[in-house]
């Protein structure tokens, strides 16, 4: 698994925990899925992803859109 897949995986596990959170828990949780969907447009035009930054220091190797 390179950076980019990790990235586009985590992006999904948040949106998908939010998502149920926001169901079950409390509407305030989908804020988060809002979140997620603004840093990946921002990611797509600037290149900066935090959490690319954080799966490069875990060792993952680097991607396209990541390097």
């Amino acid at each position: 698994m390179n950076i980019d897949r990790a990235v586009m995986a985590f992006a999904g596990v948040v949106i998908l925990a939010s998502l149920a959170l926001g169901y079950f828990v409390a509407p305030a949780w989908f804020l988060l899925t809002a979140f997620a969907g603004l840093n990946m447009i921002q990611s797509s035009f600037t290149g900066f992803c935090p959490a690319a930054i954080v799966f490069k220091k875990l060792g993952i190797k680097a991607g396209n859109a990541f390097p």
